[in-house]
């Protein structure tokens, strides 16, 4: 008797599902695609072959912490679809409530249609997952320029941590559908589709609050100047956004809807007149769902184009930070123990019979200050006691470089008197007649000039940088005397960089590079004072310099599909949900005499208004958002912002089409039901 009552339940999970088919299929294809998604970011964490690429182990790295963020977006998305098959369905297990089913009996049917769904999204998942991960192992070895095997493998580890993450969530998502259907009474569950059918109440109030909470977000967004504070009002910026659109669409669309009402020559045509008075019954739940395709749009166009500028900004970006592609950094300076090192560079080049081409050398030394005016304050202790909260607009890396120096460099034969500098800045401008640093010296500054060579310690702080030019070296010894006796600066010391290009391919570079610090080593030996030296080979920091990045752009692909996926579900049950509820409206209007082809116009009158209205308005925060991203990628090197201006214009135009392609294939799916019912 019991295997035949488990029968009966299995058989009702069984034929609801297939009854409801247009809201299941895409679910489990969502929920199949979560799966394989999840399973091959674990894969690509664990592969061996692409941690035995150079930069491999970086990347991988880049990609654990995007796991957390799917981890948080997978709950989020799979709750949300899944309230839209729960209340599909909960017309249905009213009517079984009232033909004696009880809420338990309810249960083993919800019991049976959550089992059966996590049994074909992981079958599914799991099988496509191992499917395409061998050839995203062989992408992302192509974008790390590395060698991946051919060999199929299957990360048991990766089957285990899918598996036990998504069973967990379809647990969650049980228990969620138990508890709403246990807690409706019956003629509420008869009657679920009903609700919000009751037509809500344009409230000025939150329609203000959002349009004002959004033009402060805008303004913070275009307000900042310096990459710090970008860094830290970001997210409340977008916190702020992403509520004010809610309000937006909640609120002002109702608004809009009653405006649009009381305008008697548009609302009293056939097409506005069904459109409008449909959208206006359930624009409360309506305008959430809109506001969700906004949110997820505006994420996937500045995921991709701030990921996609990083990724193909790689080349330019290694260059400005490696200037050279072997560079020494010597902190000394002994003009003795430069040379020795100049030294030891020539017989190791001459030992292995290559030039030296593109020499670049100065000296400089480099402080960081704080700007109030033509003040910059020094000591760290003085700075905080009299600002208290730091404006890191006011804060720049200060460089003082000889006048030789930059008169070599630069060909030029600027001269200058006691007290008189030259300035070059390389992001903010400097309108002071003079330049006072704390407890040193107050310079005038005669000029400033436009142009001076790439400084890698410039490009890898997210600080702007002031160049001051002073008439000879003296007063960078004076500087570094000052700072070890006033601010107990001891690390203040002259910096001499020596750096040069090689004719020889990045395998030769990197040889040469550690013959010169071992050569080094030996020069000075263990008797001889040898200062800090740091040493750089351009061949060697870029497969981890290009991991930072590739990974950045891994993730804002996987990211993107996940958010684009998200998208197009939202679009397509909103479109199926109200083809099923608004059947009625138009079957009661052909009825009185309308047209099919009115009927057709007046479809794409509020489809076309309602999904265009998303789409414009992440347009509108992409555009926004443009200046506070292009102040963090200055934190990745990239100075030029057209990189970051045509990525954004070319994914949102491939965006564009993208979504109006979903726009045609769901508005024809929402057609199609409200014909079909009424035939």
């Amino acid at each position: 008797m019991r295997e035949k009552k488990g029968k009966i339940y299995s058989r009702l999970a069984v034929t609801g599902m297939m009854k409801n088919y247009r809201i299941y299929v895409p679910y489990l294809l969502a929920c199949i695609g979560m799966i394989m998604m999840y399973y091959i970011l674990n894969f690509l964490m664990k592969s061996k072959d692409i941690a035995s690429i150079k930069g491999g182990n970086s990347l991988q790295q880049m990609l654990s912490l995007g796991s957390g963020v799917f981890i948080v977006f997978s709950v989020i998305f799979l709750f949300y679809t899944n309230s839209f098959l729960i209340r599909s369905r909960k017309r249905e297990f009213g009517l079984y409530n009232i033909l004696g089913m009880g809420k338990k009996n309810l249960a083993r049917i919800l019991v049976w249609e959550n089992g059966t769904v996590a049994v074909i999204s992981l079958a599914g998942g799991i099988f496509c997952g191992i499917l395409f991960s061998k050839l995203a192992e062989l992408w992302l070895g192509y974008v790390l320029e590395g060698t991946v095997t051919m060999s199929f493998t299957i990360d048991t580890r990766a089957v285990w941590e899918s598996v036990k993450l998504f069973l967990l969530i379809f647990l969650l998502l049980l228990c969620n559908a138990l508890f709403q259907v246990g807690k409706a009474k019956p003629i509420d569950l008869l009657h679920s589709a009903e609700v919000g059918e009751k037509p809500p109440k344009g409230n000025w109030f939150l329609a203000i609050v959002g349009f004002g909470m959004l033009g402060a977000a805008y303004f913070i967004a275009v307000s900042i100047e310096d990459p710090m504070s970008a860094f830290m009002m970001f997210f409340i910026a977008v916190g702020m956004v992403i509520v004010a659109t809610y309000l937006i669409f909640v609120a002002g669309s109702v608004l809009l809807c009653r405006i649009l009402q009381k305008n008697k020559t548009y609302y009293y045509k056939a097409n506005h007149f069904i459109s409008v008075s449909s959208m206006v019954y359930r624009m409360k739940r309506n305008g959430a769902g809109l506001a969700s395709i906004c949110v997820l749009s505006t994420m996937v166009l500045v995921m991709l184009s701030a990921t996609s500028s990083l990724y193909f900004g790689n080349e330019a970006r290694l260059m400005g930070r490696y200037p050279r592609e072997i560079e020494l950094y010597a902190y000394t300076s002994d003009e003795a123990q430069q040379q020795k090192i100049s030294d030891t560079v020539d017989e190791i080049l001459n030992r292995n019979q290559i030039e030296q081409e593109n020499v670049l050398q100065y000296r400089y030394m480099s402080v960081g200050g704080y700007f109030e005016g033509n003040q910059v304050y020094l000591n760290e202790e003085k700075l905080n006691q009299n600002f208290g909260m730091i404006d890191f607009s006011k804060i720049r890396d200060i460089y003082l470089i000889p006048l030789e120096d930059y008169n070599r460099l630069m060909g030029q034969t600027e001269s200058l008197n006691e007290n008189e500098v030259i300035l070059y800045t390389a992001n903010a401008a400097y309108d002071y007649a003079t330049l006072t640093l704390e407890e040193c010296d107050t310079w005038t500054v005669k000029k400033t000039v436009d142009r001076f060579i790439d400084n890698g310690d410039a490009m890898s702080t997210i600080l702007d940088s002031l160049f001051v030019f002073v008439p000879d070296k003296s007063y960078l010894d004076r500087f570094a005397e000052i700072g070890e006796e006033k601010f107990n600066e001891s690390g203040v010391a002259m910096t001499w960089y020596y750096g040069f290009d090689l004719p020889a391919d990045e395998e030769v570079q990197q040889q040469i590079a550690a013959e010169i610090s071992d050569g080094i080593d030996q020069a000075f030996g263990e008797n001889d004072k040898m200062p800090r030296i740091r040493r750089e080979c351009r061949a060697a920091e870029k497969a981890d310099f290009y991991a930072l990045f590739s990974g950045l752009f891994v993730l804002g692909i996987l990211l993107a599909i996940v958010f684009l996926a998200a998208t197009v579900l939202i679009m397509y049950y909103k479109q199926i949900s109200e083809g099923l509820e608004d059947q009625s409206r138009f079957d009661i209007m052909q009825k009185v005499g309308m047209t099919d082809r009115e009927i057709r116009s007046s479809i794409h009158s509020q489809m076309l208004t309602v999904f265009l209205l998303p789409l414009l308005l992440a347009g509108l925060h992409t555009c926004f958002a443009f200046p506070i991203v292009q102040k963090l990628l200055l934190v990745f090197g990239i100075m030029e912002s057209r990189v970051l201006l045509y990525t954004n214009l070319i994914c949102f135009a491939v965006f564009g089409l993208f979504y109006a392609v979903v726009y045609l294939i769901t508005s024809r799916s929402y057609y199609r039901i409200v014909r079909g019912i009424r035939r």
